[in-house]
Protein backbone atom coordinates (compact mmCIF):
# COMPACT_ATOMS: atom_id res chain seq x y z
CA UNK A 1 0.00 0.00 0.00
CA UNK A 2 1.32 3.66 -1.17
CA UNK A 3 1.43 6.06 1.07
CA UNK A 4 -1.26 8.46 -0.48
CA UNK A 5 -4.01 5.64 -0.56
CA UNK A 6 -3.20 4.96 3.43
CA UNK A 7 -3.78 8.72 3.70
CA UNK A 8 -7.66 9.37 3.60
CA UNK A 9 -9.73 11.78 2.06
CA UNK A 10 -8.80 14.83 4.48
CA UNK A 11 -5.15 14.12 4.70
CA UNK A 12 -4.74 14.18 0.69
CA UNK A 13 -7.41 17.78 1.05
CA UNK A 14 -4.18 18.60 3.09
CA UNK A 15 -1.51 17.19 1.20
CA UNK A 16 -2.53 18.78 -2.16
CA UNK A 17 -3.42 22.00 -0.44
CA UNK A 18 0.39 22.48 0.68
CA UNK A 19 2.17 21.18 -2.20
CA UNK A 20 1.88 22.65 -5.45
CA UNK A 21 0.92 20.96 -8.49
CA UNK A 22 2.83 20.65 -11.42
CA UNK A 23 1.01 23.43 -13.08
CA UNK A 24 1.59 25.67 -10.00
CA UNK A 25 5.21 25.02 -10.45
CA UNK A 26 5.67 25.25 -13.78
CA UNK A 27 3.84 28.51 -13.81
CA UNK A 28 5.93 29.84 -11.37
CA UNK A 29 9.27 28.74 -13.32
CA UNK A 30 8.39 30.55 -16.31
CA UNK A 31 7.22 33.70 -13.92
CA UNK A 32 10.88 33.69 -12.42
CA UNK A 33 12.12 33.56 -15.88
CA UNK A 34 10.40 36.26 -17.79
CA UNK A 35 12.53 38.69 -15.33
CA UNK A 36 15.70 37.71 -16.69
CA UNK A 37 14.66 37.52 -20.09
CA UNK A 38 13.24 40.96 -19.81
CA UNK A 39 16.56 42.38 -17.84
CA UNK A 40 18.99 39.98 -18.88
CA UNK A 41 20.94 42.52 -20.03
CA UNK A 42 21.49 45.02 -17.17
CA UNK A 43 22.15 41.77 -15.16
CA UNK A 44 24.88 40.61 -17.38
CA UNK A 45 26.14 44.46 -17.46
CA UNK A 46 26.22 44.35 -13.58
CA UNK A 47 28.17 41.41 -13.54
CA UNK A 48 30.96 43.40 -15.90
CA UNK A 49 30.63 46.32 -13.91
CA UNK A 50 31.46 44.16 -10.36
CA UNK A 51 33.94 42.02 -12.05
CA UNK A 52 35.92 45.29 -12.65
CA UNK A 53 36.24 46.34 -9.14
CA UNK A 54 39.19 43.69 -8.91
CA UNK A 55 41.15 45.86 -11.05
CA UNK A 56 39.29 49.52 -9.82
CA UNK A 57 42.56 50.57 -8.68
CA UNK A 58 44.51 50.43 -12.40
CA UNK A 59 40.67 52.10 -13.43
CA UNK A 60 40.87 55.04 -11.54
CA UNK A 61 44.56 55.62 -12.03
CA UNK A 62 44.01 55.21 -15.95
CA UNK A 63 41.49 57.37 -16.13
CA UNK A 64 42.78 59.98 -13.83
CA UNK A 65 46.47 59.67 -14.25
CA UNK A 66 47.04 59.27 -17.86
CA UNK A 67 45.63 62.69 -18.86
CA UNK A 68 47.36 64.75 -16.34
CA UNK A 69 50.44 63.04 -17.51
CA UNK A 70 49.78 63.76 -21.09
CA UNK A 71 48.65 67.22 -20.49
CA UNK A 72 51.71 68.30 -18.69
CA UNK A 73 53.74 66.65 -21.29
CA UNK A 74 52.43 68.10 -23.95
CA UNK A 75 51.42 71.56 -22.52
CA UNK A 76 54.63 72.28 -20.45
CA UNK A 77 56.87 70.22 -22.75
CA UNK A 78 56.02 70.06 -26.66
CA UNK A 79 53.45 72.72 -26.40
CA UNK A 80 56.05 74.95 -24.82
CA UNK A 81 58.01 74.73 -28.06
CA UNK A 82 55.90 74.70 -30.61
CA UNK A 83 54.83 78.51 -30.58
CA UNK A 84 53.42 78.67 -33.98
CA UNK A 85 49.63 78.28 -34.05
CA UNK A 86 47.90 75.18 -35.41
CA UNK A 87 45.96 75.91 -38.88
CA UNK A 88 42.59 73.40 -38.68
CA UNK A 89 40.39 73.95 -40.98
CA UNK A 90 41.37 76.99 -41.70
CA UNK A 91 41.30 78.23 -37.88
CA UNK A 92 43.84 79.11 -35.80
CA UNK A 93 44.75 77.10 -32.24
CA UNK A 94 47.19 76.14 -29.99
CA UNK A 95 48.86 73.33 -30.26
CA UNK A 96 47.32 71.66 -26.88
CA UNK A 97 43.78 73.19 -27.86
CA UNK A 98 43.86 70.70 -30.73
CA UNK A 99 45.40 67.63 -29.30
CA UNK A 100 43.03 67.36 -26.08
CA UNK A 101 39.92 66.05 -28.19
CA UNK A 102 42.43 63.54 -29.46
CA UNK A 103 43.60 62.21 -26.19
CA UNK A 104 39.69 62.07 -25.16
CA UNK A 105 38.91 60.01 -28.05
CA UNK A 106 42.14 58.25 -27.22
CA UNK A 107 41.53 57.31 -23.52
CA UNK A 108 38.35 55.72 -24.58
CA UNK A 109 39.50 53.63 -27.16
CA UNK A 110 41.97 52.65 -25.19
CA UNK A 111 39.90 51.21 -22.44
CA UNK A 112 37.86 49.64 -25.76
CA UNK A 113 40.72 47.39 -26.24
CA UNK A 114 41.23 46.26 -22.61
CA UNK A 115 37.71 45.37 -22.32
CA UNK A 116 36.59 44.12 -25.89
CA UNK A 117 39.62 41.46 -26.07
CA UNK A 118 41.00 39.39 -23.25
CA UNK A 119 37.63 39.83 -20.59
CA UNK A 120 35.43 38.41 -23.46
CA UNK A 121 38.11 35.94 -24.52
CA UNK A 122 37.84 34.62 -20.71
CA UNK A 123 34.35 34.06 -20.95
CA UNK A 124 34.19 31.95 -23.90
CA UNK A 125 37.34 30.29 -23.00
CA UNK A 126 39.54 30.53 -19.39
CA UNK A 127 36.28 31.09 -17.00
CA UNK A 128 33.33 30.41 -19.41
CA UNK A 129 30.97 32.33 -17.76
CA UNK A 130 28.98 33.29 -20.54
CA UNK A 131 28.39 29.45 -20.58
CA UNK A 132 26.98 30.20 -17.48
CA UNK A 133 25.00 32.83 -18.17
CA UNK A 134 23.78 31.33 -21.04
CA UNK A 135 22.53 28.20 -19.23
CA UNK A 136 20.10 30.53 -17.51
CA UNK A 137 16.93 32.17 -19.08
CA UNK A 138 19.73 34.84 -20.65
CA UNK A 139 20.04 35.05 -24.20
CA UNK A 140 23.17 35.06 -26.29
CA UNK A 141 22.11 38.55 -27.48
CA UNK A 142 21.55 40.11 -23.97
CA UNK A 143 24.98 38.64 -23.11
CA UNK A 144 26.51 40.58 -26.05
CA UNK A 145 24.46 43.78 -24.81
CA UNK A 146 26.01 43.33 -21.74
CA UNK A 147 29.56 42.97 -22.40
CA UNK A 148 28.91 46.32 -24.73
CA UNK A 149 27.28 47.98 -22.01
CA UNK A 150 29.85 47.38 -19.26
CA UNK A 151 32.37 48.74 -21.74
CA UNK A 152 30.44 51.78 -22.29
CA UNK A 153 30.34 52.24 -18.77
CA UNK A 154 34.49 51.91 -18.51
CA UNK A 155 34.67 54.13 -21.32
CA UNK A 156 32.19 57.31 -20.18
CA UNK A 157 33.59 57.45 -16.57
CA UNK A 158 37.02 57.89 -18.73
CA UNK A 159 35.95 59.95 -20.84
CA UNK A 160 34.34 62.10 -17.91
CA UNK A 161 37.38 62.19 -16.16
CA UNK A 162 39.64 63.49 -18.85
CA UNK A 163 37.15 65.92 -19.94
CA UNK A 164 37.42 67.53 -16.23
CA UNK A 165 40.87 67.36 -15.73
CA UNK A 166 41.31 69.28 -19.48
CA UNK A 167 38.68 71.77 -18.54
CA UNK A 168 39.75 72.26 -14.99
CA UNK A 169 43.62 72.48 -15.38
CA UNK A 170 44.72 76.35 -16.48
CA UNK A 171 46.02 75.33 -20.02
CA UNK A 172 43.04 77.27 -21.89
CA UNK A 173 41.84 73.42 -23.66
CA UNK A 174 38.63 74.34 -23.54
CA UNK A 175 37.50 77.64 -24.51
CA UNK A 176 34.21 76.76 -25.42
CA UNK A 177 32.95 74.54 -22.30
CA UNK A 178 29.43 75.23 -22.93
CA UNK A 179 29.60 72.85 -26.06
CA UNK A 180 32.90 71.16 -24.85
CA UNK A 181 31.20 68.57 -22.57
CA UNK A 182 29.94 67.19 -25.75
CA UNK A 183 33.23 65.92 -26.57
CA UNK A 184 32.44 63.45 -23.75
CA UNK A 185 30.20 61.49 -26.35
CA UNK A 186 31.73 61.84 -29.36
CA UNK A 187 34.96 59.94 -27.63
CA UNK A 188 32.23 57.34 -26.19
CA UNK A 189 30.95 57.01 -29.51
CA UNK A 190 34.97 56.41 -30.81
CA UNK A 191 35.05 54.00 -28.65
CA UNK A 192 32.39 52.05 -28.79
CA UNK A 193 33.09 52.00 -32.99
CA UNK A 194 36.06 50.72 -32.07
CA UNK A 195 35.04 47.92 -29.46
CA UNK A 196 32.71 46.67 -30.73
CA UNK A 197 34.00 45.01 -34.01
CA UNK A 198 36.85 43.86 -31.58
CA UNK A 199 34.64 42.01 -29.49
CA UNK A 200 32.92 40.04 -32.02
CA UNK A 201 36.75 39.32 -33.29
CA UNK A 202 37.82 38.38 -29.87
CA UNK A 203 34.44 36.25 -29.14
CA UNK A 204 35.71 34.25 -32.82
CA UNK A 205 39.27 33.68 -31.29
CA UNK A 206 39.46 30.06 -30.14
CA UNK A 207 43.24 29.98 -28.56
CA UNK A 208 45.15 32.97 -27.92
CA UNK A 209 48.45 33.30 -30.32
CA UNK A 210 49.28 36.65 -29.65
CA UNK A 211 46.32 38.16 -31.62
CA UNK A 212 45.84 40.40 -29.20
CA UNK A 213 49.22 42.40 -29.36
CA UNK A 214 48.95 42.43 -33.01
CA UNK A 215 45.68 44.37 -33.14
CA UNK A 216 47.66 46.81 -30.79
CA UNK A 217 50.68 46.82 -32.49
CA UNK A 218 49.45 47.09 -36.26
CA UNK A 219 45.91 48.66 -35.91
CA UNK A 220 45.79 50.38 -32.11
CA UNK A 221 49.33 52.40 -32.71
CA UNK A 222 49.62 53.35 -36.29
CA UNK A 223 45.69 54.45 -35.72
CA UNK A 224 47.24 56.85 -32.57
CA UNK A 225 49.85 58.13 -34.95
CA UNK A 226 48.39 58.50 -38.30
CA UNK A 227 45.03 59.76 -37.36
CA UNK A 228 45.78 63.19 -37.29
CA UNK A 229 46.00 63.21 -33.55
CA UNK A 230 49.06 64.84 -33.30
CA UNK A 231 49.39 67.33 -36.36
CA UNK A 232 45.74 68.10 -38.75
CA UNK A 233 45.67 65.04 -41.40
CA UNK A 234 45.51 66.98 -44.35
CA UNK A 235 49.43 67.66 -43.50
CA UNK A 236 50.49 63.84 -44.07
CA UNK A 237 50.43 62.45 -47.34
CA UNK A 238 47.70 61.38 -49.49
CA UNK A 239 49.21 57.67 -49.05
CA UNK A 240 48.87 57.93 -45.45
CA UNK A 241 45.63 59.65 -45.09
CA UNK A 242 43.61 57.05 -45.54
CA UNK A 243 44.59 55.58 -42.39
CA UNK A 244 42.76 58.47 -40.89
CA UNK A 245 39.65 58.27 -42.65
CA UNK A 246 38.88 54.92 -41.70
CA UNK A 247 40.28 55.38 -38.24
CA UNK A 248 37.34 55.95 -35.16
CA UNK A 249 39.85 57.71 -33.72
CA UNK A 250 39.69 60.70 -36.35
CA UNK A 251 36.31 60.60 -36.38
CA UNK A 252 35.56 61.42 -32.88
CA UNK A 253 38.24 63.42 -32.35
CA UNK A 254 36.64 65.68 -35.00
CA UNK A 255 33.66 65.81 -33.20
CA UNK A 256 35.24 66.60 -30.18
CA UNK A 257 37.24 69.99 -31.89
CA UNK A 258 33.78 70.91 -33.04
CA UNK A 259 32.81 70.88 -29.80
CA UNK A 260 35.69 72.02 -27.64
CA UNK A 261 36.92 75.18 -30.06
CA UNK A 262 34.50 75.08 -32.58
CA UNK A 263 36.22 73.85 -35.19
CA UNK A 264 35.37 74.97 -38.85
CA UNK A 265 33.68 71.45 -40.08
CA UNK A 266 30.96 71.66 -42.72
CA UNK A 267 27.87 70.59 -41.09
CA UNK A 268 27.55 67.72 -43.55
CA UNK A 269 31.16 66.33 -42.74
CA UNK A 270 29.80 66.41 -39.12
CA UNK A 271 27.19 64.24 -40.29
CA UNK A 272 29.82 61.99 -41.94
CA UNK A 273 31.77 61.56 -39.16
CA UNK A 274 28.97 60.31 -37.18
CA UNK A 275 26.97 58.52 -39.87
CA UNK A 276 30.89 56.70 -40.20
CA UNK A 277 30.56 55.53 -36.41
CA UNK A 278 27.43 54.56 -36.15
CA UNK A 279 27.40 52.61 -38.92
CA UNK A 280 30.77 50.87 -37.57
CA UNK A 281 29.28 50.10 -34.32
CA UNK A 282 26.13 48.65 -35.87
CA UNK A 283 27.95 46.29 -38.26
CA UNK A 284 30.12 45.09 -35.25
CA UNK A 285 27.00 44.92 -33.21
CA UNK A 286 25.52 42.45 -35.37
CA UNK A 287 28.52 40.73 -36.26
CA UNK A 288 28.86 40.37 -32.53
CA UNK A 289 25.69 38.85 -32.00
CA UNK A 290 26.12 36.22 -34.42
CA UNK A 291 29.48 35.49 -33.06
CA UNK A 292 27.71 34.77 -29.64
CA UNK A 293 24.89 32.96 -30.58
CA UNK A 294 26.98 30.66 -32.73
CA UNK A 295 29.44 30.04 -29.94
CA UNK A 296 27.41 29.53 -27.02
CA UNK A 297 25.18 27.11 -29.17
CA UNK A 298 28.00 24.82 -29.35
Amino acid sequence: MTLRQAQGPGDQGADAGTHPTLDELRAEAMAWGRKPRRRGSWYVTEHMVRAMRAYGWTIIVGAVGQPILYLLGLAVGLAALITVPIVDHGQEVSYLMFVAPALLATATISVASEEMTYPVMAGFKWRRYFYGFNASPLSSPQIANGVIAGATARMLLASAAYYLIVWLLPFGAVPHPETGWLAIFAGVLAGVAFGIPLMAYAGSIEDDKGQFALVQRFIFMPMFLFSGTFYPLDTLPWWLQWIGWISPLWHGAELGRVATYGAQIPPAMIAVHLAYLVVLSAVGYLWGRRVFSERLAR
